[in-house]
């Protein structure tokens, strides 16, 4: 199974949220680096921060409710 990339964060707080929400949706998740960056944020530059990832068979229908939650904070 291939995961691809679909949101960074800088914080474990925020990308466990944002995982929750997907995981409520059916959409199988991960994070990676997230040991690396909470232990050692200085390091989220070189990482690229905490990535949230999802299968590909997934990541159209992840990145239309992360567009959707995106579009509810702002209004």
């Amino acid at each position: 199974m291939k995961l691809i990339v679909v949101k960074e964060f800088d914080d474990y707080i925020s990308a466990h949220v944002v995982m929750g929400r997907l995981k409520e949706e059916d959409i199988v998740c991960h994070l990676q680096d997230e040991h690396t960056i909470t232990t050692a944020p200085f390091l989220s530059p070189i990482f690229g921060g905490i990535k949230l990832m999802v299968p590909e068979s997934q990541v159209e229908r992840a990145r239309e409710l992360l567009t959707s939650w995106d579009n509810e904070q702002v209004s």
